[in-house]
């Protein structure tokens, strides 16, 4: 029994160890592509309005909120405040940073988890979808070994939109998709989950999953071509969800009707609805450029890069240890 446990302890230092490297390579990726790294505040007035996030609010003990100490809630994503930061003409931007939701537990789910978080101004997300398969191939040697599988990893990755997807693994026309998405958005994701995610589970090579329908990226811009769908990408690896990835809306008022419309969605739902931020609309309205971004869940990156696809193996302490 010593041996053993000597053993898990011994495992348990070389993946952080594995972790602490693969983050000074992350570091070292973005300072090689003229990246600065920033950091913003984890408590904000407004944690985002994604109907399918919940934030933690931040109450001192024995304070009510007021006007003149309004209520604070723990990041979700640190978007917001580094649009704001684009708008007042920082170049490219990375931020590594803690973020919150609550109710995220599992393999590949924690309250507290690890983004890497970047933007690159006057691009598209053809840029950042390079720097994206970049990173991973750097950062995983361009191979993940996984349960006795090897996932190719090397640029370029393979892409397939989610009306491809659809119609090839559920056989859903886009028309339907559209639909579905407007609609009856729990039966979207119920095929999503369900049907297709099992499917890029069992592809040997890494994958973008792009164009999604415009209901599903409340904060990506519509692709010129196709004003029913959203400039949205997001990275597959084994079936892991490892990014989620905007071309990003500028346009101060279609964001503001958009966060309007999701404060009325999380009020039918009974969800908390949190404040809008006018802040980063005020940005918005001060002139964004034209940019794209990504968030990359560094946790699920390292994991597969170790070999593993649960996220506590390579956290000092999951939020089952505390």
């Amino acid at each position: 029994m010593y041996f053993f446990a000597a053993s898990l302890h011994e495992i348990a230092l070389k993946l952080l160890a594995a972790r602490a490297r693969i983050l000074a390579e992350v570091r070292a990726f973005f300072a090689s592509r003229g990246y600065l790294e920033v950091n913003t505040p984890l408590v904000v007035p407004s944690p985002g309005l994604d109907l399918h996030l919940d934030a933690f609010e931040v109450v001192p003990s024995g304070v009510v909120a007021t006007k003149a100490a309004p209520t604070r809630f723990l990041i979700t994503s640190p978007e917001y405040q580094m649009k704001r930061l684009l708008a007042e003409g920082h170049g490219r931007i990375f931020q590594i940073t803690q973020a919150f939701r609550a109710g995220e537990c599992g393999k590949l789910h924690n309250p507290e988890f690890t983004l890497v978080e970047f933007y690159r101004p006057h691009a598209g997300v053809e840029a950042i979808m390079r720097d994206t398969e970049q990173l991973v191939a750097r950062v995983t040697g361009g191979f993940i070994e996984l349960g006795g599988r090897r996932i190719d990893v090397r640029p370029p990755f393979a892409r397939i939109t989610i009306f491809e997807a659809f119609e090839r693994w559920a056989k859903t026309s886009s028309e339907e998709v559209l639909w579905l998405a407007k609609h009856d958005e729990n039966s979207f994701f119920q095929i999503l989950v369900d049907t297709i995610e099992p499917q890029l589970a069992k592809l040997e090579y890494a994958t973008f999953v792009t164009d999604y329908p415009l209901e599903q990226a409340s904060l990506a811009r519509k692709k010129p071509s196709m004003p029913t769908v959203a400039e949205r990408f997001e990275l597959y690896v084994a079936g892991i969800e490892l990014c989620n990835g905007f071309g990003e809306l500028t346009s101060e008022s279609e964001q503001r009707a958009r966060l309007q419309n999701d404060q009325e969605k999380r009020r039918q739902q009974k969800k908390p609805v949190y404040p809008i931020d006018e802040r980063f609309l005020g940005a918005l309205a001060q002139g964004m450029p034209e940019s794209a971004g990504n968030a990359i869940g560094f946790d699920r990156l390292v994991a597969l890069a170790c070999g593993t696809t649960a996220i506590g193996n390579v956290m000092a302490f999951a939020d089952d240890e505390l």
